[in-house]
Parts: C-alpha cells; structure tokens; sequence
C-alpha cells in the first residue's frame, strides 16, 4: 500500500459531507437541528418545497415541506 493510500481495516464508513434533513409533520425546525447537530452537520440552507396532488384542473398544492441542507462539520485537524 503507498504511503498516501489509506487502507479500511477496521474503519467505519466516513460520513456524506452533505445530507438533507426534512422536518416531519410534527416536528419543529429546534428539533430537527438539534438531530443535525447529534449528528455531526450543520445547517447551510434551508428550502420550502410545495407539495403537489393531482386534481380535476391540474396539480394542487396541497402543502410545503421544509427541507434542510446540511454540511459535515469538520475540524482543521481533519481535512
């Protein structure tokens, strides 16, 4: 194995540096950051998105979901 290759024994699999993180329906926005902050990220933006149902002239909106972006927080020590 070459000197800057690191090998995967014993590792556990490295975090996606970015996940979403939607807030359920009976959830606050403090919660859902607070299980991003349990899980090592933090928010960058936040989204609202319609939500669609099919009716008799076309898409309805028929409510919004909040979407939010987050990035994994890194030290300097590990970039």
């Amino acid at each position: 194995m070459r000197k800057n290759q690191k090998g995967n024994k014993g590792h556990l699999k490295q975090k996606p540096a970015k996940k979403t993180f939607v807030v359920g329906d009976h959830e606050s926005l403090d919660e859902v950051l607070d299980r991003m902050k349990a899980e090592g990220y933090r928010p960058v933006m936040r989204v609202e998105r319609p939500v669609f149902r099919e009716g008799k002239n076309g898409p309805e909106v028929i409510g919004r979901r909040c979407v939010i972006e987050g990035r994994l927080n890194v030290t300097k020590g590990e970039q």
